[in-house]
């Protein structure tokens, strides 16, 4: 049924596997499409807990590189569209009614660091990254910003959307991203033994602490990620974009506009 993810299902643990390793486990159209699915079917499991990680030796590079391309010759309209997709996982799993845990196994770049970090937990290898690198290619970190700036605060979140730069695990947990860092051989079990600690308490008092949190902040986090698609749809007519878009994948210095 799914092709760039793996879903199991095992005593109440449901795990999804971003399994495109030999593009970094990408973000493309189809990835979304089978995230957002398998979110259904794991809701309508069971299961109580789910964990997400990634296959091989990254968590998720981002976008996928062509659908990367393709953004450059997009319609003002199509880019919106994109957008509201992007937003619609993003919201989908910061959103999602059973407690998750993100087990980072390596790179989590733009939209992945954004997938790591929108779970309930974030648990990290010492070998994984984090990085909003969005400003490196001409584009706006518009909506993961939105959460990004409720986790970490004002400061630490204009470091990492400003500069682009990539960051260790250790830094990620002293900003508050990520809950606990663990060696690699440690990783799945770590996530596994939370899981199983978060199945001794009920889970009707689960879903309904979550749904309390999500409603403290959705009318203006709903008004904030609103503004970022339209940032975010806007920033990819520009000629900043695709600029950065081509020096990216012709692997050289952007020539900016400014």
């Amino acid at each position: 049924m799914y092709t760039t993810l793996k879903l199991t299902l095992e005593a109440k643990i449901a795990t999804v596997t971003l399994s495109r390793a030999e593009k970094r486990n990408a973000i493309s159209h189809r990835l979304i499409d089978e995230f957002l699915a398998a979110l259904l079917e794991v809701e309508n499991s069971s299961a109580q807990v789910l964990i997400v990680t990634g296959e091989g030796k990254a968590f998720c590079a981002g976008l996928d590189l062509e659908d990367l391309q393709a953004l450059v010759t997009q319609t003002a309209e199509e880019n919106l569209r994109h957008s509201q997709r992007i937003a619609t996982l993003c919201r989908s799993l910061y959103e999602f009614p059973k407690t998750t845990i993100a087990a980072v196994n390596g790179a989590a770049i733009a939209g992945g660091a954004g997938l790591a970090t929108l779970c309930d937990f974030t648990l990290a290898s010492t070998a994984a990254s984090f990085g909003y690198t969005e400003v490196r290619i001409g584009f706006v970190p518009a909506i993961v910003s939105a959460y990004l700036l409720r986790q970490v605060g004002e400061k630490h979140a204009r470091d990492l959307l400003l500069t682009g730069r990539i960051i260790t695990a250790e830094e990620a947990y002293r900003m508050g991203l990520v809950n606990e860092v663990v060696e690699p051989v440690h990783l799945e079990t770590g996530a596994r033994q939370l899981a199983e600690q978060l199945l001794e308490n009920s889970p009707a008092s689960l879903r309904a602490t979550k749904a309390l949190l999500r409603d403290y902040a959705k009318d203006a986090l709903e008004r904030d990620v609103q503004r970022g698609m339209e940032a975010n749809a806007s920033m990819r007519m520009s000629a900043d974009f695709k600029e950065g878009v081509s020096s990216f994948l012709e692997r050289r210095k952007p020539h900016w506009s400014e």
